[in-house]
């Protein structure tokens, strides 16, 4: 009897053509900040100088930004897949560590999950929600309701707790709440301002999941 193949569900929802825009306008800021820096040191080094600075500032970012354009996370089963330059798998059953992770940049607060396989260079972050204000955008139903299910049986790492969060998040959803009050956006308003990135452990996680009755 032929396997039955396992389903991936996608967990990124830009579309291809707002993803090339914003690569093409990460580069061309890129070049402009290049060529910023490499006009002032040409105008005292010369222009060499001014050539080497450019590189030097344009090569890691342009990195930074297709690397960015490139990524891809889906869920097949339990396991996290990770496509960029090559692929990373994480299995969401045996990751001995979960953490929330909120990121806030010029007023946009992403709530992330943090996944951490035990291995040097195996942690996957995964964007659950970006707000801004009072709205914003999440995973869909579908993709919050499998991680919930995929996270349900960790052991190691209680991924109950996490999953439970994910599931109030949909019971939110379903009732129809406003952005404002769901947990995904209460649990991005609780963190202190001021902190480009703020890491929530299991322990602060399930004291925040025990007060959503």
């Amino acid at each position: 009897m032929t396997e039955k193949p396992v389903e991936r569900v996608p967990l990124f929802a830009d579309e291809p053509k707002l993803r090339r825009r914003r690569a093409w306008s990460g580069i061309f800021g890129v070049v402009v900040l290049a060529a910023a820096f490499g006009g002032i040191v040409g105008l005292i080094g010369g222009q060499v100088a001014g050539l080497i600075v450019a590189a030097v500032v344009a090569v890691p970012l342009v990195y930074v930004v297709l690397y960015a354009a490139r990524r891809r996370v889906w869920l097949e089963g339990t396991t996290l897949v990770v496509r960029t330059w090559g692929v990373r798998r994480v299995d969401l059953l045996e990751a001995p560590r979960l953490d929330v992770v909120i990121s806030d940049v010029r007023g946009n607060r992403t709530v992330a999950l943090l996944v951490n396989a035990g291995q040097r260079r195996r942690a996957v972050k995964l964007d659950l929600a970006v707000f801004s204000g009072t709205g914003g955008r999440e995973l869909g139903a579908l993709q919050l309701r499998r991680l919930a299910d995929a996270l349900l049986n960790n052991t190691e790492a209680n991924g109950l707790v996490f999953s439970e969060l994910l599931v109030a998040e949909l019971r939110a959803e379903a009732r129809g709440d406003a952005v404002a009050e769901r947990p995904l956006y209460r649990l991005a308003s609780a963190a202190p301002g001021g902190k480009y990135l703020q890491r929530f452990p299991m322990e602060a996680v399930s004291r925040f999941v025990a007060t959503l009755g």
